[in-house]
């Protein structure tokens, strides 16, 4: 007799079963059957092995295996004071880019968080107040993107939001018993930009949101975009 599994048959360290069962029920693509679901790993997140039948422009159908990693759905922010023209941005520590050639690990990015069991909207506005103190009002969103689809399965949800800079307070964030030790960066547009254009800024989403700022969202006509001016 097998043993019980965690994760599958009894509950994990978060309390969850059938993590092998995720993807086996898909039915959107003709062109794919999944035929195996591994649970390769259940940390905090969940690691999978996905074994497909894919059917090709051929019509001859062919054995696939893919690695997942299910972190969950994400949620990020803009804040920006149109009259000051800034944003407010984080800085804190993130070892996967550390061990990967950041020179400090201290990684500049807009305020995010994965979602947990909350709407996006809820989730960003939390994980806003959680960093950078400020309290979210009206909100714009922007895109919902997948931005590692080659293995990880998130989608952040982006949003933007217009903070008041004038009556903003205090020069760190993050909650210290989530190990959260954040810098609050309250920075010019075009300051923001020209860290992007000389490597401080790394981020993808951050990227993203500065790029969209000055190109469709509250500073349009008034930055000079990423790219450098011929």
């Amino acid at each position: 007799m097998t043993d019980p599994r965690p994760g599958i048959d009894i509950p994990d360290h978060r309390g969850r079963t059938g993590l092998d069962a995720t993807g086996r029920d898909l039915t959107g693509n003709p062109d794919v059957r999944i035929t195996d679901v591994e649970l390769l790993a259940a940390g905090w997140h969940v690691l999978r092995r996905t074994t497909l039948e894919y059917r090709g422009p051929s019509g001859e159908w062919e054995t696939q295996q893919r690695e997942t990693y299910d972190r969950g759905n994400g949620a990020t922010v803009l804040l920006y004071d149109p009259a000051r023209r800034s944003v407010l941005l984080t800085r804190q520590f993130r070892y996967p880019v550390y061990v990967n050639g950041h020179p400090d690990g201290m990684l500049i990015e807009t305020a995010a968080g994965l979602l947990d069991e909350d709407d996006p909207v809820t989730a960003i506005r939390r994980e806003a107040a959680e960093e950078t103190g400020v309290e979210i009002g009206d909100i714009t969103h922007v895109w919902d993107v997948f931005m590692s689809p080659g293995s990880v399965t998130e989608r952040i949800h982006f949003y933007a939001a217009a903070y008041d800079g004038a009556s903003r307070s205090g020069r760190r964030g993050g909650l210290a018993e989530e190990g959260e030790h954040i810098e609050l960066l309250e920075l010019d547009i075009d300051e923001a930009l020209e860290m992007v254009r000389d490597g401080r800024v790394q981020d993808a989403k951050t990227i993203m949101l500065l790029q969209w700022a000055v190109l469709d969202g509250p500073f349009a006509g008034h930055g000079r975009g990423i790219a450098r001016e011929k």
